[in-house]
């Protein structure tokens, strides 16, 4: 499994692999290169802040999960799987 982590000062250089590796062997980690290799999950989040969380008209908890539930199905149904290639680095 690859585990896909940001430019954060924890996620840098071998012990945080290591840290990783410990806890779960079978995970590889993979630094992003660029920033931009993150922006699928902020996409995502952006259309779910501007379609399901907003306006803010919830009654309670229960309304926003359901919601949620209700986007993620549509989007499930509709969503098309792409090529992704990933070299990692030497």
């Amino acid at each position: 499994m690859f585990w896909i982590v940001g430019n954060g000062s924890s996620h840098r250089g071998q012990k945080a692999a290591d840290r990783l590796a410990a806890a779960f062997p079978n995970a590889v980690m993979v630094p992003p290169v660029h920033a931009s290799w993150l922006n699928q999950v902020e996409v995502y989040f952006s259309v779910v802040q501007r379609k399901v969380v907003s306006p803010n008209d919830f009654t309670d908890l229960t309304h926003v999960g359901d919601r949620l539930r209700a986007f993620e199905d549509r989007y499930n149904a509709t969503a098309q799987q792409f090529q992704w290639k990933f070299t990692p680095p030497a």
